[in-house]
């Protein structure tokens, strides 16, 4: 079966490790945003990535249909492919109507919705069963399959998603905060950090806590530790890590209640830029963060302007990994600092 797992810009690569870490199959092609793998494995097993947005079961592919809005009947193809017969035994199933969410890269004179409803009509007409479009924003009706359509300027791809809603959409996450970090990349922080059993995993700007749930969930075996000056944010940190025996308080992240040397690994989204005023980030932050961290210890965190690391180095943490991730439109990087002896 041909599968594509969608992620963050800049997890392409860090996507496919780990769908190649969980023997799920065989990469076939890394491409924007996209990861395509084959697979003999029921598609649900898919579900279990965590670098994943999403993933989905690849229908059909046809050329890409060009910029010009007359290309987009083309895309009738697609649902005309004999792969389409959602009943079958290989990870299809029936729906009550479908739902097309559609990309496309590069310029084109038609939008996503005008892209989507091409699609949905076609579908529709092919399968018998009614279309919603995402044009007026509301959801569809429950049962309704999920189709996604992508253009990368060489081919149009048609897929269904193989979960009932998208995977960056975690059930643990019951309570929100302004600025909260996606899922997918906290858990892509929590591989950068290699955390064993027995560590002791510190977030000083824990916020709504997904760094330490992703942290907790990809090892249990881990101590994790969350800090927030905010009541509001450790109350919702409490509640989305029920059960996980994470411990979160309250607490200045420039002035942590620690010991020395007494954390193994950081994970940490701080507040930068114009969140913290006119010094772009929290002063004596870095510093706080050498002070805990044990020898040999290591800090991956998101920040969006890498020049900010020059008062981390200064510190005596070495930057040992740099990937640019685009996040909500936004460029920042994913960064581990390593802490020198």
């Amino acid at each position: 079966m041909r599968m594509a797992a969608r992620c963050v810009r800049g997890l392409e690569s860090l996507l496919a490790t780990e769908i190649l870490r969980h023997e799920l199959g065989t990469i076939t092609r890394i491409g924007h945003r996209e990861v395509h793998f084959r697979t003999g494995l029921p598609p649900a097993e898919a579900t279990a990535l965590r670098t994943a947005d999403d993933v989905f079961r690849l229908v059909a592919q046809v050329p890409d249909p060009g910029p010009a809005k007359s290309g987009l009947p083309g895309l009738a193809a697609l649902a005309a492919n004999p792969g389409l017969d959602l009943g079958d035994g290989d990870g299809g199933r029936a729906v009550a109507g479908v739902e097309v969410s559609a990309s496309f890269l590069g310029r084109r004179n038609f939008n996503r919705h005008d892209a989507e409803d091409a699609m949905g009509r076609a579908l529709s007409e092919r399968l018998g069963v009614p279309y919603h479009s995402r044009r007026d924003g509301s959801a569809p009706p429950p049962g309704y399959g999920a189709f996604r359509l992508a253009l990368d300027g060489a081919r149009a791809g048609l897929m269904l998603r193989v979960a009932d809603r998208p995977l960056h959409r975690r059930a643990y996450k019951r309570r929100t905060i302004p600025g909260t970090l996606h899922p997918p990349v906290a858990a892509a922080m929590a591989v950068l950090a290699e955390i064993r059993p027995g560590h002791t995993v510190l977030d000083p700007c824990c916020g709504a806590g997904t760094p330490l749930i992703e942290a907790a969930l990809l090892q249990p075996g881990a101590r994790c530790r969350g800090f927030d000056i905010a009541r509001e944010a450790v109350d919702a940190s409490r509640a989305n890590a029920e059960g996980l025996g994470i411990e979160f308080r309250r607490g200045d992240a420039t002035a942590l209640p620690l010991p020395d040397g007494s954390v193994d690994r950081v994970v940490s989204n701080p507040p930068w830029g114009r969140q913290v005023g006119r010094h772009g980030h929290l002063p004596g932050w870095w510093r706080e963060v050498r002070r805990v961290l044990a020898p040999g210890g290591a800090a991956v965190v998101l920040t969006p302007d890498p020049a900010d690391l020059t008062a981390a180095i200064r510190t005596g943490l070495a930057p040992v990994h740099l990937q640019q991730v685009r996040v909500s439109g936004t460029h920042s990087s994913l960064v581990r600092l390593n802490r020198e002896a």
